[in-house]
């Protein structure tokens, strides 16, 4: 969530700024909500004091024995129009709180102007392009001969689902070992298990609730419990309603979970395979840090999802999202896009964001300064380090070989106890 302060006092800044990603805010209905909530408010604090002042001279005329049921009427008068005031007041502020919910982060002023995806920057690529000496298969054909079956899914769930058998179930479980493994080993951080149901609180906190709700399962009518749509959520909660000692910070946080979208308004996209689907499996990074050093964290956390492709040996490219392709609470957001010989093309398998201290106004995440010892809001980051089922997406397609088998990479070779898989 923006600062109220900040859209009070500029808004028409904040409305400039928020123009960068398409979205056009509605200035004249929140500067009149505005304007209603300052004359309540003080309207409010007159009759507050005015009541105070009649309570004296009550007791005072009291104390003289004097007549009080004038002062009496008076009393209740004045605190029958407060009570009608607050109300009121109470209506106009719900109403603020609700836009300001919806307002998205301001892009930070190094991400580049566009539209939508088409206009992203690319910033840098890694690893060779294999050329194959033949046609090379899609995921789906490579893992229907290794296990992976989208019949039985569907009959037990649905369209967008995956049963994995044998050594593709053994491969996605190698992967996500191997990633926690890497982030917590090398890169220090502290391996979280988290729910995979938490409630609207939780959800508002990191920006999912109320502006996605459509894309979120929730699991009886009265929602109040929600199927995570990614551990981002547990984890950066972790620190909500906190003060931190800033001698705690960073704090690095990495969790593997299931992940659960509905994925609304994606109808036709990606309708075979894996690359979109209700469940999934993530790692998932998250970083909670001083202000001033959150876009070198940003950098850091970025390069420590790159790691896992590197050390995978899967050619990817990293790319600046524009300002229409942030998501909503993000300030700026880094994708790493993993190569798909099937598809001739990149695809996302993990987004790193830093949303300043948008997270942290939401859920009250705070640290104490050190030089005024006051509390000031952390900012947060997060990074899918990565998609456990992209990267194996990923791997059955760079690593195929002309029979269909799949060569392990060396990194995996360890979890795996194998260096080829085949029927």
């Amino acid at each position: 969530m923006l600062d109220p302060k900040l859209i009070r006092n500029e808004l028409d800044s904040v409305a400039k700024q928020l123009q960068r990603r398409g979205m056009a805010l509605d200035v004249v209905r929140l500067q009149q909500l505005e304007n209603q909530r300052r004359e309540l408010q003080d309207k409010m604090q007159a009759l507050q004091n005015q009541r105070n002042q009649h309570a004296k001279k009550v007791g005072q005329a009291k104390a003289q024995g004097g007549d009080v049921q004038t002062l009496l009427l008076e009393v209740k008068e004045l605190g029958d129009t407060l009570s009608e005031t607050e109300n009121q007041f109470n209506l106009v502020q719900s109403e603020l709180n609700q836009m300001l919910a919806l307002i998205p982060n301001i892009p930070h002023e190094s991400v580049p102007v566009g539209k939508d995806e088409t206009e992203n920057k690319v910033l840098r690529t890694w690893g060779d392009v294999k050329n194959f000496n033949f046609t090379p298969k899609d995921h789906v054909d490579l893992g229907a001969k290794l296990g992976m079956d989208f019949e039985l899914a569907a009959k037990l769930s649905g369209a967008r689902f995956v049963v994995l058998r044998g050594k593709l179930a053994k491969l996605q479980r190698a992967l996500a070992r191997f990633m926690l493994d890497l982030h917590i080993e090398q890169h220090g951080y502290q391996e979280i298990s988290v729910p995979f149901l938490v409630n609207a609180n939780t959800l508002f906190g990191t920006g999912q609730l109320p502006k996605m709700r459509e894309d979120i399962f929730a699991i009886n009518p009265e929602d109040s419990y929600f199927l995570i749509p990614t551990s981002e959520v547990c984890l950066a909660n972790l620190v909500a309603d906190t003060i931190i000692e800033v001698n705690q910070l960073p704090l690095k946080f990495v969790s593997h979970s299931h992940c659960f979208r509905s994925e609304a308004g994606s109808y036709g996209k990606d309708t075979r395979g894996m690359i979109r689907q209700h469940q999934f499996e993530k790692v998932e990074l998250v970083q909670i840090v001083e202000p001033e050093k959150s876009y070198d964290a940003l950098e850091e956390l970025t390069k420590h999802a790159e790691m896992v492709l590197q050390k995978l040996e899967l050619p990817y490219r990293v790319v600046a999202l524009c300002t229409g392709d942030l998501g909503f609470a993000a300030a700026k957001t880094y994708d790493l896009e993993v190569w798909l010989p099937s598809q001739n093309c990149y695809r996302e398998i993990s987004s790193c964001s830093n949303t300043e201290a948008f997270q942290a106004r939401r859920m009250k995440a705070r640290f104490r300064h050190p030089v005024t010892g006051k509390p000031e809001l952390v900012h947060t980051l997060n990074g899918s380090g990565l998609a456990v089922g992209r990267t194996l997406v990923a791997i059955l397609e760079n690593y195929q070989d002309a029979e269909g088998r799949i060569h392990i990479p060396k990194a995996l070779q360890p979890y795996m106890n194998c260096d080829v898989m085949s029927l």
